[in-house]
């Protein structure tokens, strides 16, 4: 068996209330939470397994079929049971940066800057940031990172008019948008986004260490400021194996999202 967590005493599963295999599940949840079990661990084939919980196969796979559907195990036919990153949790009503949410949850944010460059704005980007189809605008394209891993593609557009001189600026290792305060008085308030699921096309796939087809979020954002100003359209692609988002929803009303990545 490949995993400390299985070389040392048999687990033994009782009989009562709580289903066999959420015993098992509870184990293998609890070894993952701890770290016992890291990305990349391969797990015991699932007779083994059957052996170390001393219960059926079909207990086995019912507790692995559990901790699949929550992203935590990912099962190869032919290659055996592997543990996979834990999904980014994101809650799209919190006013927070991908840096802050990164660093709080104990990952190491950083950034790649692939293009910049001012160019004339499309029919669509126009119309998002209230500028002539044709006007200057910032194109920001950035790959986000967490903990060395790549998690997000973002193509960014701004309003190169209010902005001048924005390029000069280190925005691999600023933040762009304490950057809009510091220097431009300009700051993120809210902000309105859409999500749709895609299928990652080659260059998407090659840049996040995906394969081409894997599934993914494609996520508009529209970020304005405390005028009511758009200052940000963006487009991002989100690798679908490591992204959760979540939003609390009130009966009776309609919430207001308010969500900033900068």
């Amino acid at each position: 068996m490949t995993a400390e967590v299985f070389r040392g005493e048999r687990v033994e599963l009782r009989p009562g209330p709580i289903p066999l295999h959420y015993q098992v599940y509870r184990h293998l949840r609890r070894a993952l939470d701890t770290g016992d079990l890291r990305a990349g661990d391969r797990l015991p084939a699932e007779r083994e397994l059957c052996e170390f919980y001393g219960c059926s196969l079909i207990t086995v796979r019912r507790a692995l079929d559990e901790l699949a559907r929550e992203r935590r195990l990912v099962r190869m036919r032919g290659r055996g049971t592997f543990v996979t990153e834990p999904p980014v949790d994101r809650n799209l009503q919190l006013l927070k940066s991908f840096s802050q949410d990164m660093r709080s949850r104990g990952l190491e944010p950083s950034t790649r800057i692939l293009a910049e460059r001012r160019e004339p704005a499309s029919a669509s980007v126009a119309e998002a940031l209230r500028v002539d189809p044709g006007g200057n605008t910032y194109l920001l394209e950035r790959l986000r990172l967490a903990g060395g891993q790549p998690l997000v593609l973002e193509e960014v557009h701004l309003p190169a008019d209010r902005f001048p001189g924005l390029l000069d600026a280190d925005l691999e290792h600023g933040s762009l948008y304490e950057l809009l305060a510091r220097r431009y008085e300009t700051r993120l308030e809210y902000a309105q986004e859409t999500i749709e699921p895609i299928a990652l096309g080659q260059r998407e796939a090659d840049l996040l260490g995906q394969r081409r087809g894997r599934p993914a979020l494609l996520l508009e954002l529209l970020a304005f400021d405390q005028n009511g100003l758009p200052v940000e359209f963006c487009r991002s692609t989100v690798r679908g194996d490591r992204a959760r988002y979540h939003v609390d929803a009130r009966g009776g009303r309609a919430g207001e999202l308010r969500v900033v990545s900068d």
